[in-house]
């Protein structure tokens, strides 16, 4: 189990150091704003839709590793998703970082994201790596901000 965990943190680091669709987005049809008060996080969701689809999303911001870790991976996993695998792939997530231990915390149908599983663990920092969820949330209802107080 040691050298799962050790995997999943080399894939936080990767994606905190390198994120992917780190980028403003240039008349972006969506965003919203995000903030995590408790420590600090903070980033700007854009949003390019094609119907109901997302064709692109990027962000910019700042945070710890787990919440640019997560941000930059959940970019990855909702492009090319209509909004309703989007609202799945959220309820998946978020039941995987909410659980009450690490045994309950599935993370059957998130792919890569699976590297979240161990946050549970953590309560204080299920709000860093479910911020860019939040935001992304709130971006496709329209509500502009988002914050995890």
């Amino acid at each position: 189990m040691s050298d799962l965990k050790d995997l999943y943190q080399e894939v936080i680091l990767d994606h905190c150091k390198a994120p992917r669709n780190f980028r403003e987005m240039e008349a972006p049809d969506k965003s919203a704003d995000g903030r995590n008060p408790l420590c600090g996080d903070q980033l700007t969701l854009f949003v390019k839709m094609d119907g109901d689809k997302v064709q692109d999303v990027c962000f910019v911001g700042n945070g710890c590793a787990i919440s640019k870790a997560s941000a930059s991976m959940m970019t990855g996993a909702v492009k090319g998703k209509s909004i309703q695998k989007v609202q799945e792939l959220f309820n998946l997530f978020h039941d995987m970082v909410t659980a009450r231990s690490p045994a309950e915390a599935s993370a059957e149908g998130l792919g890569k994201l699976a590297v979240f599983s161990g946050v549970c663990e953590f309560p204080v920092r299920v709000k860093c790596a479910s911020l860019s969820w939040h935001t992304l949330q709130a971006a496709l209802k329209d509500e502009g901000t988002c914050s995890t107080e």
